[in-house]
């Protein structure tokens, strides 16, 4: 049995919104070409982002072999549970905002999620893939 997780369905549409709305605030109210041209840059990078989230939503698969992570724009890796040294998740805060994320330390490679990324909370997930690892 495969466990999977994968990108919010709401994230790509506000992602992709988010461009198109950039883009025309700044051609109607940017008062230059530079402005226009920073909004029309920003606008395509996060037209991209939301791209790839429709295009390889799944971030994250484990099954009794081991473990599938997206690499790269929209490349899979499998991982083999025996090359998986850690899983653990790591928590941070600054300015009051706390953030967490999944980290699996893969020897040569480590993998970072966000609960953005997962759809789930991380902490629900790194016991999700313990359970499957055992």
């Amino acid at each position: 049995m495969t466990t999977r997780w994968r990108v919010r369905p709401a994230l790509p549409t506000l992602k992709l919104t988010g461009a198109v709305l950039l883009v025309v605030l700044a051609a109607v109210f940017a008062t230059d070409a530079v402005a226009v041209a920073v909004a029309s840059v920003a606008g395509a990078g996060l037209a991209i982002w939301g791209f790839r989230d429709l295009l390889a939503p799944e971030r994250l698969a484990a099954d009794p072999t081991g473990l599938t992570v997206l690499t790269g724009f929209a490349r899979r890796r499998h991982i083999p549970w025996s090359a998986v040294e850690k899983i653990s998740v790591d928590r941070r805060g600054h300015a009051g905002v706390r953030n967490e994320t999944l980290e699996i330390d893969a020897g040569d490679s480590v993998h970072i999620f966000s609960r953005n990324d997962l759809g789930a909370p991380v902490e629900e997930v790194a016991e999700a893939l313990e359970a499957v690892r055992v």
